[in-house]
């Protein structure tokens, strides 16, 4: 469960809470109105004064039947209390504004009916306007409550549309600066890359040493390859993230060997992974093998390298160690770019990476996955 969906839910709880304490200090309030006039009441009045108290209770989910059941305690002069409280709860539920006014005129009609008789002029304003304030307050009141509730909930919807066009505008950044990415990478990396291949070619056709002829096989291999794949990474970044059906699929277990041959290096793999797993978890595998070979090879030339992926009934375990290098370093570009990006993948993965020298002069890289969902 998520933050906000905590949050909703916590809010969802305090708001029934204050409903239910609300609902019981008007029932009683209303109560304390029956209880004062109690020894003096009929047993007909103290009935209707029961059922003005028990309407009360179900004001929230049905206004108008708590209103109709207040009603006849007001009119026997039994309670006043439970009205304005009946009426206020029709005023919030009730958009229509005839049927307010309508329970408005009823109320003023029956507030005046139980000791109603001709006053004399100097009280005759003073108990109209009484009476009119009597039913109008709740109706105001109720109409305030209920248009703040609706002006929040415009209020919601229209923070929810800027959230959204603010996404969207994110969205636009993302998309031109991928686009501006693809471009680079196919203007400058593929053209290089190509020159590279084209290179091994010739130098393969034209060399008379069966070594040399090799490497220089393996060298446009690996450009052939490269080339694919920046293929694949253009389509995406051009596609917007989603997944392109082209040129190859996403590299499985099955590309481990290959890889680890095709390296150059002095290198062994060990692995009992099995065949099942899901593709994340693969590609993951396959990216910190390819990527721990990519550092020996940089950092490490000439030193031995294992490459061991063992699996057990709750994780995969990948590691590539390196022995110490028995040459100098290549000096090639180097940002750390690659263990953040398998470092990000194995968090998103639910896992973890560990990258640290060894005492012999080595180097280490350890990416633990889960297995969970390794069927889906």
């Amino acid at each position: 469960m998520t933050v906000r969906a905590r949050t909703r839910l916590a809010d969802l709880s305090r708001s029934r809470w204050f409903a239910v304490v609300t609902d019981l200090a008007l029932v009683a309030a209303a109560v304390v109105d029956v209880a004062v006039l109690l020894p003096i009441w009929t047993p007909f009045e103290i009935a209707v004064a029961a059922v003005a108290v028990a309407g009360l209770l179900v004001r929230r989910r049905l206004p108008w039947v708590a209103f109709a059941l207040v009603l006849p305690g007001l009119v026997v002069d039994a309670m006043t209390i439970a009205a304005p409280i009946a009426l206020y709860s029709v005023a919030v539920r009730e958009r229509r504004l005839p049927p307010v006014l309508a329970a408005g005129a009823v109320t003023y009609a029956c507030f005046l009916l139980p000791d109603w008789q001709l006053p004399e002029l100097d009280y005759l304003a003073p108990s109209l306007l009484y009476a009119l304030l009597y039913a109008a307050t709740p109706i105001a009141l109720g109409a305030l409550v209920r248009t703040r509730r609706d002006l929040s909930a415009r209020v919601a919807e229209l923070s929810a549309a800027r959230a959204a066009e603010r996404l969207r505008d994110e969205q636009d950044v993302l998309r031109r600066e991928r686009t501006r990415l693809s471009r680079e990478m196919h203007d400058v990396v593929s053209h290089q890359v190509s020159l590279i291949a084209v290179q091994a070619g010739a130098l393969q056709v034209s060399s008379s040493d069966p070594a040399a002829r090799t490497a220089a096989g393996v060298i446009r291999s690996l450009a052939v390859r490269t080339l694919d794949e920046l293929r694949q990474m253009v389509g995406v970044l051009r596609a917007d993230g989603a997944p392109t059906g082209g040129d190859k699929p996403q590299p499985t277990l099955d590309d481990l060997p290959r890889l680890v041959s095709d390296s150059g290096l002095p290198a062994e793999l060990i692995t009992d992974t099995p065949a099942d797993l899901a593709p994340p978890l693969q590609r993951a595998v396959y990216r910190t093998v390819q990527e721990g070979l990519t550092n020996a090879r940089k950092h490490a030339p000439g030193a031995p390298v294992r490459v061991s992926v063992r699996t057990t009934t709750a994780t995969i375990d990948v590691v590539v160690r390196n022995g110490a290098p028995t040459a100098p370093a290549l000096a090639l570009p180097s940002g750390g770019a690659g263990l953040r990006g398998l470092r990000e993948r194995a968090e998103l993965l639910g896992g973890r990476l560990d990258a640290s020298p060894e005492p012999d002069g080595g180097y280490r890289l350890r990416v633990t996955l889960p297995r969970r969902g390794s069927n889906g």
